[in-house]
């Protein structure tokens, strides 16, 4: 039995193949319409979410499965006090594969230790959120013809975000890629990114605090919103949200084929105004997730691709 905790629970060649088998089933989506006839998904999310949580039903219900499961804490016996390794052994009885998003770092791997079904870690505190990379490599990959020889910028709130420590830690795999790091001094990448995967694997990097004098050499922009969820102090949060706001001016220091992307919710970090760019990709980024966590789903059930 096979879970997905982190990006790098699955080999390079893994990953090509599941995003080949998302790419048919954008192409082919009826092909894959009773691939899963008769087979449950567990959706717990002890955290809010939308596009997560609702695009692992969808991928779930597209596959012919069904869904059952919560969308808060609140909501589920943890309010009475329950484990997550009771939760996760009563929810095997009852599904044939669970998602979890949880607030703490390491949840996930808990109730992977404890599952009697596949387990996908579907965001854990500042931690780790695995298939959100999924979906970013699937959007790279798609809009680019490549995961290799990119120039990637990550923007914003790179120390609690999990989307960015994810991402970093998937395409450090890919050769010649190459990272500017922008953010204010508070929210630079943790130590552990910087040393451990970084410079562990002589990765070329820069961080910079200013975005415009980033944008022109870059293939990728990934922008992420100041977190309020993760502070503790609502002065620095205040503070620091407005750090970074790309607008229709900024996009023009920009390369005409370097996209933007975002793994939403955004706040203001992106004007509306550039949404009408045709390098604005997080909402074409929101529909990919959807045929990743298809592929993924069928890949724990070890469901073959239809001929």
């Amino acid at each position: 039995m096979k879970h997905l905790l982190n990006p790098l629970d699955f080999t390079v060649e893994e990953i090509d193949e599941l995003l080949a088998v998302a790419g048919d089933i954008e192409k082919n989506p009826s092909k894959y319409a009773h691939v899963c006839d008769g087979k449950k998904l567990a959706t717990c999310f002890y955290e809010p979410s939308t596009r997560t949580r609702l695009s692992f039903e969808a991928a779930m219900l597209n596959l012919g499965g069904s869904v059952l499961g919560f969308s808060s804490a609140d909501s589920s016996s943890a309010a009475k006090g329950e484990s997550i390794a009771d939760t996760i052994r009563v929810i095997s009885c009852y599904a044939d594969i669970c998602a979890i998003r949880h607030p703490k770092e390491g949840a996930a791997l808990v109730a992977a230790m404890n599952s009697g079904i596949p387990v996908v870690n579907a965001g854990d505190g500042g931690h780790q959120h695995p298939t959100q990379t999924l979906t970013d490599l699937l959007t790279i990959h798609s809009l680019k013809g490549r995961l290799d020889n990119l120039t990637v910028g990550l923007c914003g709130d790179l120390k609690f975000g999990r989307t960015v420590h994810s991402l970093i830690n998937a395409l450090v795999r890919y050769p010649n890629i190459r990272f500017v790091l922008i953010s204010p001094p508070e929210l630079r990448v943790p130590e552990y990114i910087r040393e451990d995967v970084l410079k562990a694997k002589n990765i070329e990097f820069k961080e910079l605090g200013n975005l415009d004098e980033a944008l022109p050499e870059l293939d990728i922009l990934y922008m992420t919103r100041v977190q309020k969820e993760r502070f503790f102090n609502e002065e620095d949060y205040i503070r620091l949200k407005d750090c970074y706001i790309l607008t229709p001016k900024k996009m023009k220091l920009a390369k005409s084929d370097m996209y933007v992307l975002h793994p939403l919710p955004r706040v203001n970090e992106i004007s509306v105004e550039v949404d009408k760019d045709p390098r604005a990709a997080y909402f074409k980024q929101a529909q990919y997730g959807v045929y990743v966590r298809m592929a993924l789903i069928m890949k724990l059930l070890e469901v073959n691709a239809p001929c």
